[in-house]
């Protein structure tokens, strides 16, 4: 019995991930890996459990361990997956209806925060909501909540350079660099006005763009087919977990 409910398990992970990696439809789905509605149904199970979330946090964990999380630098930024039949957590937008994906990388690269949410919303108001995402557990003490040091885009739809986000970060003791929107020329610097950040750190926003490059490889994210949003997020963790095994 047991072997049999491995195989089984195993057998609809190998659906989930051939949905995820080529994009394609779950009536599609090759008979070998059990019947579309039962993949479906499991995936949509383990998302409401938070079954898959948990395991990529234990991965994150390992690679802690080993030394391949930097903390000493962190990135932020959004990106955009049209929504093609709507659903929840599905705004409207200039270029549509969509999810925005919220993500937060450290050095290496290695996604350690997320956060899915409607596109209508500005990315400065998620951007609180997808760093307190990042938890990852230490053998001793306290999970590891914060970067030293987060790079943000200074985007005029972004805004991360606004006040309420500067003082969020130095409440948590997180060094900014952020890059103010471009002012007047008879603007001046004041007390509380952010700095000039420092332009080597900047140019390493590449980071966060090369994660989100990892992310697209998965088809099925793209372009987001799903109504329910835990479906959606379960596969979005998918994808990270499968991104972590890679360095493991």
């Amino acid at each position: 019995m047991a072997t049999w409910t491995a195989r089984f398990i195993s057998r609809t992970i190998e659906g989930i991930l051939y949905i995820l990696i080529n994009g394609s439809r779950w009536q599609d789905l090759p008979r070998q890996y059990g019947a579309p509605t039962t993949v479906w149904r499991r995936l949509k199970r383990w998302g409401e459990e938070g079954m898959r979330e948990r395991i990529w946090r234990m991965a994150l964990a390992a690679l802690d361990g080993q030394g391949q999380l930097d903390w000493t630098m962190a990135f932020l930024d959004g990106s955009f997956a049209p929504a093609k039949k709507g659903g929840e957590k599905v705004g409207l937008t200039k270029k549509g209806k969509g999810t925005k994906w919220m993500l937060v990388v450290v050095g290496t690269g290695l996604p350690v925060g997320f956060h899915l949410d409607s596109a209508s919303v500005a990315e400065v108001k998620l951007a609180e909501q997808t760093l307190d995402t990042i938890r990852v557990v230490r053998p001793r003490g306290r999970p590891k909540r914060r970067p030293e040091k987060l790079v943000a885009d200074r985007g005029y739809d972004r805004g991360y350079d606004s006040r309420a986000f500067r003082r969020a970060l130095r409440r948590c003791g997180i060094r900014m660099c952020i890059l103010p929107r471009r002012r007047p020329t008879t603007w001046r610097a004041k007390i509380g006005r952010p700095v000039a950040a420092r332009k080597e750190d900047y140019r390493l926003r590449y980071t966060v763009e090369r994660s989100f490059a990892w992310l697209g490889a998965f088809r099925r994210l793209l372009i987001r087919w799903e109504h329910l949003a835990t479906v959606y997020e379960a596969f979005f963790c998918v994808a990270l977990l499968r991104i972590c095994f890679r360095r493991l």
